[in-house]
């Protein structure tokens, strides 16, 4: 089955950790997923990198940390700034679960992360929903909550061009319906 992999908005974010976390008949709890999930959302990192994260690939630099490591898929370095609440959220999850610094923190494949996230999405009723789904819930919400920069998105989402991060994110039909209604110069 081919499926477009939708953006999920914050609610549907809420609840698809919520359940994660307190699991339901059927489905044992499971915070290691969901937490990985959540840095996905946070960092906008794919979810093949959230998996081979090391808490010593974010770099204290000053009275900042960054993220140090090279994506999988494009092999380009990521240095973008990691916001302190986030590395805490990190090195507190890995302190708990005994994980050294230059250890994975998470041990488990894309594919186990993805059929978890498949049962909770069909427990609440969410559909087209894919581990992408919380990168591209990143590059949504930096996009709205930045005057719709659309290439403040490109450059953290390390696409190649402008054109790729609108598609990514399904703003061109968007734009061209507003462009439309916008238009309206009937006269009675």
């Amino acid at each position: 089955m081919n499926k477009k992999t939708i953006a999920i908005t914050r609610e549907e974010y809420d609840e698809i950790i919520e359940t994660m976390k307190q699991g339901f008949s059927g489905c044992r709890p499971n915070n290691r997923i969901a937490t990985a999930l959540q840095i996905e959302a946070n960092l906008g990192l794919r979810i093949g990198d959230i998996l081979k994260l090391r808490l010593c690939d974010i770099i204290k630099d000053g009275n900042r940390y960054r993220l140090n490591i090279t994506e999988s898929k494009t092999k380009h370095k990521r240095y973008f700034t990691v916001l302190p609440e986030i590395y805490e959220f990190i090195k507190s999850y890995a302190e708990q679960n005994g994980i050294q610094p230059d250890e994975r923190i998470f041990t488990m494949t894309e594919r186990a992360v993805q059929k978890h996230l498949d049962k909770v999405c069909d427990y609440i009723g969410i559909k087209n929903v894919s581990t992408h789904s919380f990168r591209k819930f990143y590059a949504t919400n930096i996009y709205e909550k930045n005057d719709y920069n659309i290439v403040l998105v490109k450059e953290l989402l390390q696409h190649s061009n402008v054109a790729v991060t609108q598609r990514y994110i399904g703003i061109g039909s968007k734009l061209v319906e507003n462009a439309i209604k916008g238009h309206l110069c009937l006269i009675a």
